[in-house]
């Protein structure tokens, strides 16, 4: 970098994070690419003829990433049925102790995605340090989660619009159209776009949880319109509902269903590390990112699963209204109407809206990137490694895309159920992906000391290490065995209870079938940590420099902290 160009660094304006930020690439800066791409396709050749995704992603973006990661539709929409069915406090705990389980497992990535960020990174490190049929396992498992979750979420900003369309006027493929397309020319130009709408998405969510944090402490302290201070009486009301059975037995299964819901809501968390590939100063803004997922965690989640709490009522009819639509059966706007306050149900209603919309963007990027992942794997033909100038990945956005062709298939009442049954595969394939992820910690840790690499001198080292990785992968792993339970109370199995252990569990067999098929195919062995590769891009990555930003003011001092 030239010192012209240094300079130019120092006077950015507050959001300018990179070079990049001012179209500033020079010659070395594109080498590195070339040279990265080289290390990990195996040859120059290859990474010429095919290209390489570039680090396109700034620093505000990465943050925003992370930030928006953890509000979807399930902490507006989905918790109503974790809070119906256990209570305020259950549900309340479920959220936090499986925050914390998802902040250890987030402690064995960012660590791991700090010391090589690589495109599509989970299903690599798998490859890397545990087994490549690991690898290959959750690659395709992480992939088809992604495809087929970007089908439900269409399918869920559809619903949403229809909010405001309740005499149904215009059909559902309409809107499923328009999202489509909306969805696609986010991901197929640059990753840069990609980054903008994902910041400008997770800033209008975070107003708004933070609008309604607020809103529901006032309601509870009695300055809404119905002047009535609630305090904590739902809490005295059924502070923990019997769920299956009765008594502490019935309050544990409660508990327990709060665990599962919560695992399902925290979905996504781990986008930040699979967007590492392509994040300018990986080094300094993966680190950060991984750090406020505590912060995040109890800011919306535990915040806001206790804020319900004290605003509505479990026994509430309206949580269980199946006919409600969109914002309707959002324990939020409940708690609203209840306390007298008009029009806010069309506001979360539009952010619900937003909030589809990019969990449907994130989802077909992350699904891309791993497909992209396997392919860099050697699982996948090597045309998947094909990339635009700007970095994209196209022929992987494009078949990613084009499973979100089966959203089609809600729109008509007999498809609709062999939708839902896709939908279902997702259901448990998260979990698989976290125990993975604390797996192949260990195997990366080892192969750090077996390497002669002190952790010491890491630009971020995980706390509490194994037992962090064990303690997480623990926990996933019983949530991953008993997220089914309720089907085994219920005598005798009828056509429903077979339904319903199939979509608890098929997704066990699916991951073990592809686990098993590339262990016999490929005849893998588990890789022994002194020759785990732990060294491969590295070195073009290291080579990169980043220039130090120097806040001129009080305003960017602020900014650079906050992104």
């Amino acid at each position: 970098m030239s010192v012209n160009d240094y300079e130019k660094q120092q006077q950015y304006a507050i959001g300018a994070d990179s070079p990049s930020d001012h179209g500033v690439k020079d010659v070395d800066h594109k080498a590195n690419h070339i040279s990265e791409a080289a290390d990990l396709y195996g040859d120059v050749q290859t990474a010429e003829n095919f290209g390489y995704v570039q680090r396109g992603l700034k620093s505000r973006h990465i943050q925003f990433i992370a930030l928006g990661g953890t509000i979807g539709t399930g902490l507006f929409l989905g918790i109503r049925d974790a809070f119906a069915n256990a209570g305020p406090v259950s549900v309340l705990l479920g959220y936090t102790i499986t925050g914390c389980a998802v902040f250890a497992m987030m402690q064995c990535l960012g660590e791991m995605a700090t010391w090589l960020p690589l495109p599509g990174a989970i299903p690599q490190y798998c490859a890397r340090y545990a087994d490549p049929a690991l690898g290959f396992a959750v690659g395709y498992n992480n992939w088809y989660q992604c495809a087929i979750t970007l089908c439900a979420e269409i399918s869920a900003a559809a619903v949403v619009v229809s909010f405001w369309d309740q005499e149904e006027k215009y059909s559902p493929a309409i809107w499923i159209t328009l999202i489509i397309v909306i969805i696609v020319g986010l991901n197929i130009f640059a990753v840069s776009i990609y980054g903008e709408a994902e910041f400008i998405f997770a800033s209008i969510k975070i107003i708004t949880i933070i609008g309604l944090l607020i809103t529901g402490l006032v309601i509870m302290l009695g300055g809404a319109p119905d002047k009535d201070r609630r305090g904590f009486r739902y809490w005295k009301e059924g502070a923990m509902k019997e769920y299956v059975g009765t008594g502490a037995t019935g309050r544990f299964t409660g508990l327990w269903s709060t665990l599962v819901n919560a695992s399902f809501s925290y979905g996504g968390v781990e986008m930040v590390a699979v967007a590492a590939g392509e994040a300018a100063n990986p080094r300094k803004n993966i680190p950060k990112a991984v750090r406020r997922v505590f912060w995040r965690i109890l800011a919306f989640y535990v915040l806001g699963s206790f804020i319900i709490g004290v605003t509505v009522s479990s026994n509430d009819p309206q949580l269980s209204d199946s006919s409600a639509k969109g914002a309707q059966g959002s324990p939020w706007v409940i708690a609203m109407k209840n306390a007298g306050i008009p029009v806010l149900p069309h506001i979360i209603n539009a952010v619900i809206l937003t909030s589809a919309t990019s969990s449907g963007n994130a989802f077909l990027y992350t699904g891309s990137r791993y497909l992209f992942g396997v392919a860099q794997n050697g699982q996948a033909p090597k045309f998947l490694l094909t990339c635009t100038k700007s970095g994209v990945p196209y022929y992987c956005v494009a078949i990613t895309a084009s499973i979100a062709l089966i959203t089609y298939m809600s729109v008509s009442t007999g498809a609709n159920t062999v939708f839902l049954w896709f939908q279902n595969l997702t259901t448990i394939a998260q979990l698989f992906t976290w125990c993975s992820i604390c797996v192949t910690y260990t195997r990366f840790r080892k192969a750090l000391i077996a390497q002669g690499v002190d952790r010491n001198t890491l630009v971020f080292k995980s706390v509490f290490q194994p037992y962090t990785a064990w303690i997480a992968f623990t926990y996933f792993a019983l949530i991953l065995v008993f997220n089914g339970f309720k089907v085994f109370t219920q005598s005798p199995w009828g056509p429903d209870q077979l339904t319903s252990f199939f979509t608890a569990y098929v997704g066990v067999l699916i991951f073990v079938l592809l686990y098993a098929f590339w262990k016999i195919f490929k005849r893998t062995k588990f890789v022994i940590p002194a020759e785990a590769d732990i060294w491969t891009g590295k070195a073009a990555l290291d080579a990169e420099v980043w220039p130090e930003q120097i806040p001129r003011n009080f305003l960017e001092k602020f900014w650079f902290w906050l992104c």
